[in-house]
């Protein structure tokens, strides 16, 4: 069943480069999760990233880290409160953790996580109450495109 979630045409238009990273991932033989950072008025990019844990021989190079990593870089400040992080899958508990601790202000994800999800599937880091920042955050955003990325990868591997 496909089901449409609206969003801002820049969100949209930001999921689309986050699904081309994760494809990007997926021909380099990771699983095929892709990132976007923009700024939330604006739009303008501030990063893209795909997963590299193989690549990298790094168990902490997730799409979300390394734009994360790479906006705070290209801006001089971790703070993130004015951005949206556009992913195409539901983020891990490391993952959310950094979201937190980077100040994201939006976090939009595609497919849910209902093995590792922290953002509302298996747990909820990222609105935990006694947490001092909580992102907005939209899930299921091109969650079928997502998911078949993923669907198709991981059978590709049987």
């Amino acid at each position: 069943m496909t089901v449409t979630v609206p969003v801002a045409p820049v969100v949209a238009a930001a999921m689309q480069q986050a699904l081309d990273e994760a494809r990007g991932a997926a021909a380099a033989g990771e699983v095929p999760v892709g990132a976007v950072l923009i700024e939330s008025a604006t739009g303008r990019v501030l990063a893209t990233a795909q997963n590299r844990m193989v690549r990298d021989g790094d168990a902490t190079s997730h799409a979300e880290l390394l734009a994360l990593r790479e906006a705070a870089r290209v801006r001089g400040d971790r703070d993130l409160r004015d951005c949206t992080l556009v992913v195409t899958l539901e983020p891990c508990a490391m993952c959310a953790g950094a979201i937190v601790l980077a100040r994201v202000g939006t976090l939009v994800f595609g497919a849910w996580d209902d093995k590792a999800g922290m953002c509302g599937s298996v747990g909820d880091v990222v609105r935990h109450p006694r947490l001092n920042h909580r992102p907005a955050v939209q899930g299921g955003v091109e969650a079928d495109a997502a998911s078949a990325l993923l669907r198709d990868f991981f059978a590709a591997r049987r």
